[in-house]
């Protein structure tokens, strides 16, 4: 398979370390010439469904700028530069929400680019079992949060509509799957 080809690129808009608009001029296989491609570059992130001894999870209750409904939302956040996805999932879940997992009860759910053809970074999601609170929340997030228990019938329930991040339905379905298979072995 022939892919597209990158044959110049400029910064179109620098807004710091959160946001970089760059121009691609690319190559298509069939040899078509896109002169402007614009491609959006964001630092990758986590986010982390944490589930406790009692399998309630960790959830916030909270609105965000683009996502102005009342909504239920996972821990997480962007990697610091250079940092490991699994060591920033561990210190997001810690800073966030003060709880913490011991490290064979944390599960990769999976790396996913954002937007396939413009970027937006990757999202590093995360399955944390028997997480107990054992630090005081040092977070520095915008939003208002409330931090609550979430029992999973609950949490299924509301999935299409109290859960309008779309990186966050995705982690919610890969983990209740994650969970549904460990049971079945």
């Amino acid at each position: 398979m022939t892919t597209w080809k990158l044959l110049d690129r400029t910064t179109a808009l620098d807004c710091g370390r959160y946001l970089r608009v760059d121009q691609h001029r690319i190559q298509l296989p069939d040899g078509r010439v896109i002169e402007h491609w614009p491609v959006v570059i964001t630092p990758d992130y986590v986010n982390i469904l944490a589930r406790d001894p009692q399998e309630r999870f960790v959830l916030f209750r909270q609105t965000k700028y683009m996502a102005p409904a009342m909504s239920l939302a996972p821990p997480g956040g962007y990697l610091d530069p250079g940092e490991d996805p699994l060591t920033a999932a561990r210190r997001e879940l810690r800073e966030e929400t003060g709880y913490t997992a011991a490290d064979h009860d944390w599960h990769h759910l999976g790396s996913f680019v954002v937007d396939s053809n413009r970027g937006c970074g990757n999202a590093h999601l995360y399955l944390a079992l028997n997480a107990t609170p054992t630090t005081c929340i040092a977070s520095d997030d915008l939003e208002e949060q409330t931090l609550v228990l979430t029992p999973r019938a609950e949490l299924e329930a509301l999935l299409t509509t109290a859960c309008p991040i779309l990186s966050a339905t995705l982690l919610f379905t890969l983990a209740f799957r994650h969970l549904d298979q460990s049971i079945a072995r």
